[in-house]
């Protein structure tokens, strides 16, 4: 899934109908009307397909566990840290409203970011909204009148941000601090003209190490850059915590590597498109791994669909296009043509893993245009993974050290 597609689909007309991934794939690909997309055909789970280059890869590291020592400072945040952890909390800032963050990896953290003047589409439809709704583009939301927005805000470790990198970057400096803001194009195309309502603002917020709001809203003229320059004073360091996932991983097709997390919410800018979906958490693997330097945005951000990887999700029930079997163990090989997918004679395969009692889903999923993970591989992995209470944070694990065996 291309970012554009993110994009359409969190600032479109109406939130998801349901609580599924692909609802925002499909909205992306055609707000005019929902569909089931790829994998969903084949009656997998919906789920969003990150993209990320090929050329990316990340090292073979494996962080000690970090502890939280004590509550650190609202907005708190701290260059020096591990990989798939956690060092600010969320923070207001005017009318903008940063939450705790909830996808990590090995070089940077992400958490959404809400405003007062906006509506953010990253949630479900209710029961009663949906009814309401019918369904339809041409009803209007709850709180209408409120353009739609789509913000995050990424936190880099140091020397993972390349400030020069950004194209027609204006340096500025805010709060005394070395800043440069650029408009993001139309479509997030490089080769189209900048749309006002796309813009990026990134600072450094410690030395060498840099943070950046991404803002993708309906009406150009807001939030502005004045806006988002309010977030430079609520960043400061705090205290790193690990991210917490809610399985353990047994085993791992040689040379996958973890590539990022999320914690209540799928790993990538997908859990940040379905931030208040009531997802549980997940991972992404790649092979072979992505630089953890040069960035100028997350690795979903990226041009290319996945090259070579698989995701871990879990999810509950109601967020799945299948209906729940409990305690029963699936597999299936597909080819998602959907997208434009030139492999052969197959594109992905998925495994799902029910609970028990059918309430929560395990699912480990490979998919991309150069994806060679046999569907026997994805097997052992889902087999492999031991799930903690979803409910109780309390079981779940340190993601450094969860996400490998």
């Amino acid at each position: 899934m291309q970012l554009h597609e993110f994009v359409d689909a969190v600032t479109g007309d109406e939130p998801p109908m349901a609580r599924t991934a692909d609802d925002i794939v499909a909205a992306g690909r055609r707000a005019e009307r929902r569909r089931r997309a790829g994998f969903a055909s084949a009656g997998a789970a919906g789920l969003v397909v990150v993209a990320v280059a090929g050329a990316f890869a990340l090292p073979a590291v494996r962080a000690e566990q970090n502890t939280l020592a004590g509550p650190a400072p609202a907005g708190a945040a701290t260059a020096e840290t591990g990989p798939f952890a956690f060092t600010f909390h969320g923070y207001d800032a005017g009318t903008l409203h940063v939450q705790d963050p909830i996808v990590a990896s090995t070089a940077y953290q992400i958490a959404p970011v809400y405003s007062d003047g906006h509506t953010s589409n990253d949630r479900p439809l209710t029961a009663e909204e949906a009814e309401t709704r019918g369904g339809t583009v041409e009803r209007k939301r709850a709180d209408m009148g409120k353009p739609s927005l789509w913000a995050y805000l990424t936190v880099y470790r140091p020397g993972a941000f390349d400030p020069a990198g950004i194209a027609d970057g204006k340096d500025v400096t805010v709060a005394g601090r070395r800043a440069v803001r650029a408009t993001l194009p139309v479509g997030l195309d490089p080769d189209k003209p900048a749309a006002g309502g796309n813009k990026l603002f990134a600072w450094e917020y410690a030395d060498n190490a840099w943070a950046a709001v991404t803002s993708y809203s309906s009406d150009p003229a807001t939030p502005t850059f004045e806006d988002l320059g309010g977030l430079v004073d609520g960043l400061t360091p705090g205290t790193p915590a690990p991210a917490l996932v809610p399985f353990t991983v047994g085993y791992l097709p040689d040379g996958y590597l973890p590539l990022q997390i999320g914690t209540h919410a799928m790993p990538g800018l997908g859990g940040i498109a379905t931030a208040r979906a009531g997802d549980y958490g997940g991972a992404t693997y790649t092979k072979p791994a992505a630089p953890t330097s040069g960035l100028t945005a997350p690795y979903d951000a990226a041009a290319d669909a996945i090259r070579d990887g698989f995701h871990v999700l879990v999810t509950p029930s109601t967020s799945s296009n299948q209906s729940p079997e409990p305690g029963a163990t699936t597999c299936r090989q597909v080819s998602d043509r959907s997208v434009g997918s030139r492999n052969s004679p197959a594109d992905g395969g998925f495994c799902t893993v029910w609970s028990a009692d059918g309430k929560v889903q395990l699912q480990v999923t490979a998919t991309g245009l150069g994806n060679k993970v046999p569907l026997t591989e994805l097997e052992k992995v889902a087999k492999g993974i031991r799930l903690a209470d979803v409910t109780d944070e309390s079981t779940w694990t340190p993601a450094a050290d969860a996400v490998q065996p």
